[in-house]
């Protein structure tokens, strides 16, 4: 991390402070800290607001209610514009990029895996099920599509008991947490469901964003809007020979798939969605336009209105694409442990992020209200270097859309090398007959036409159409 010294600092702390109204002290939602982690800047330890605008810039959308929010240039870094980055909030299943991120590389996508009663022994009330079955074989692949699409929280099981159980997958992830420079995470239950304890923050599940999409495999599943899942076995129960029912599932992301409220976000290309009492609705998402991909993370928007989540992303993003080019980076997303600046392994493009005005837009620290741009110093409009477009094969056939970012090399103790390059093609973000969307992948063997959608009988799946279809009161889970 780089600082600019006590001068600066003591400025921008007066720039994100100065403007509480009074009415905000009497505001009983719940306030960020004083004081967050410095990581990735000063300004995004700092509670409020904060965006640098430069001329020609729009200012950022007016109604915004998430507690805490994050625009950033995916492949450089920099972090555009941010509220509250560093609160520690209850992640939902936005946590599953973590638990992906590090149990991905662990398995072959092709090993098969017969399901045993005790891994699905210990899901939460009201937890969202892809609809996995107790003494039923599924590959690792349909396993992950399962975690992505349906955020199945038994898929989560399933898995984390294939890596040595739920207790060593937490301390596992907790550890990655750490490497990527996650501090606002702790990890309790790999699948999101509310525990006391587990926090995490639009900083860091931005982060774990950031090195997910470097795996081709997380980039498939998180771009995938549809597929097809094994059910159970059709025919009376003994027979030999018999096939396997498979039922259609669709992604909970509603900016990948679109909604009765919520269109098909243009260029659109994944992550992950959460939603739990405790946390609220949280999403994190990627998309690319002319040769730009962002990054945004919302968490915990007002639930007045329906979708509240993806619409308040969505309107980040198409900020962020206009602002991009005359916005000073107010942070940065940091490298790896091990491969920090000053190691000369990566140029943060956010280098810049403690100098220039560092407007806070909104002057009401910890302020969950409506937020607003404000001019910026009237320096010349900037735009990250290098942020140039990634991707990679068509891969199963040609079914995995690719977004790639940043370049990741993995070695050795798991220590990643992060080189910023100039220019890294972006396969076509358009799915068949999908503006915007993924190309739809079929898990398994060919599904045959009476199969299809079936899957009542086995009470596997989740409604497509509604997040709350399945769950409990007590316990809302995505």
């Amino acid at each position: 991390m780089t600082f600019r010294g006590a001068a600066l600092t003591a400025a921008a702390t007066l720039l994100s402070l100065g403007g509480v109204a009074p009415a905000a002290a009497q505001d009983d939602k719940p306030r960020p800290p004083d004081q967050m982690s410095n990581i990735g800047g000063t300004l995004l330890g700092q509670p409020g607001t904060h965006v640098d605008l430069g001329t020609g810039a729009p200012e950022l959308p007016k109604k915004l209610t998430g507690r805490s929010w994050v625009v950033a240039d995916a492949e450089s870094g920099a972090v555009l514009a941010a509220h509250n980055a560093h609160w520690k909030l209850p992640p939902a299943s936005t946590i599953k990029m973590l638990f992906a991120q590090t149990l991905l590389p662990l398995f072959n996508k092709e090993e098969k895996h017969k399901v045993a009663p005790e891994e699905l022994a210990e899901l939460g009330e009201g937890s969202s099920l892809v609809g996995i079955k107790e003494n039923l074989t599924y590959t690792v692949r349909e396993l992950w599509l399962g975690v992505f699409l349906r955020s199945g929280n038994d898929a989560v099981h399933v898995l984390s008991h294939m890596n040595g159980g739920v207790d060593a997958t937490v301390q596992a992830m907790n550890e990655r947490a750490r490497e990527l420079g996650a501090e606002d995470t702790h990890v309790v239950s790999p699948d999101g469901y509310d525990a006391k304890g587990q926090t995490s923050s639009a900083y860091d599940l931005t982060l774990f964003a950031r090195a997910g999409m470097q795996n081709p495999d997380f980039r498939e599943y998180a771009a995938t809007p549809r597929a097809k899942f094994p059910g159970g076995k059709k025919g009376k129960k003994g027979k030999k020979g018999k096939k396997r029912e498979y039922f259609e599932i669709q992604n909970t992301n509603r900016l990948l798939t679109g909604d009765v409220d919520v269109d098909v976000y243009e260029g659109i290309a994944g992550i992950k969605n959460g939603n739990t009492t405790n946390a609220g609705a949280t999403f994190t998402g990627v998309a690319e336009r002319d040769d730009r991909v962002l990054l945004v993370t919302v968490m915990h928007p007002d639930e007045n209105e329906s979708n509240a989540v993806y619409k308040e992303a969505a309107d980040l993003l198409d900020w962020g694409f206009k602002a991009a080019p005359a916005v000073q980076p107010v942070g940065e997303l940091v490298p790896p442990e091990g491969v920090r600046p000053e190691d000369g392994a990566a140029a943060g493009a956010g280098a810049g992020a403690d100098e220039g005005s560092g407007k806070n837009a909104d002057g009401a620290p910890g302020e969950a209200g409506e937020t607003g741009g404000s001019a910026g110093s009237g320096e010349e409009p900037s735009a990250a270097d290098g942020a140039e477009s990634a991707g990679a094969a068509d891969e199963e056939g040609g079914v995995g859309t690719a977004l790639a970012i940043t370049v990741g090399s993995v070695a050795l103790l798991a220590i990643v090398a992060f080189v910023i390059h100039r220019r890294w093609p972006l396969p076509d973000l358009v799915g068949r007959g999908r503006p915007g969307g993924a190309i739809e992948q079929e898990a398994g063997q060919e599904v045959e036409p009476e199969d299809k959608g079936d899957g009542d009988a086995e009470g596997a799946v989740d409604a497509p159409s509604g997040d709350a279809a399945d769950v409990s009161a007590e316990k809302k889970l995505e």
